[in-house]
């Protein structure tokens, strides 16, 4: 009876560690695909148009000061990346 029960927990153990190695490399995957298109970004972002320099972004230019904050862009890629994401585990 110790036998069985031994077998038991170890199938049950070594499906726990199938499942979570499955979601380490899903998880592996994503963290690749988003340095990828974070280099993509950083390499190649200044060449979109409209990126940046949206009706919203705040922008203040002085003498010696300036300040910067994309507040729309902000927004835009916040909703983007939620779309994607929802997109993704949805399946």
């Amino acid at each position: 009876m110790k036998k069985s029960f031994a077998v038991g927990f170890r199938s049950r153990c070594a499906y726990r560690n199938d499942a979570l190695m499955e979601q380490t490399g899903k998880s592996i995957i994503l963290l690749g695909v988003l340095l990828i298109v974070a280099g993509l970004f950083i390499s190649y972002g200044e060449k979109i148009p409209f990126f940046g320099k949206l009706p919203g972004d705040i922008s203040v230019k002085r003498e010696n000061f300036s300040f910067y904050f994309p507040l729309t862009t902000s927004i835009l890629v916040s909703v983007l990346i939620s779309i994607l994401l929802w997109f993704f585990n949805k399946r």
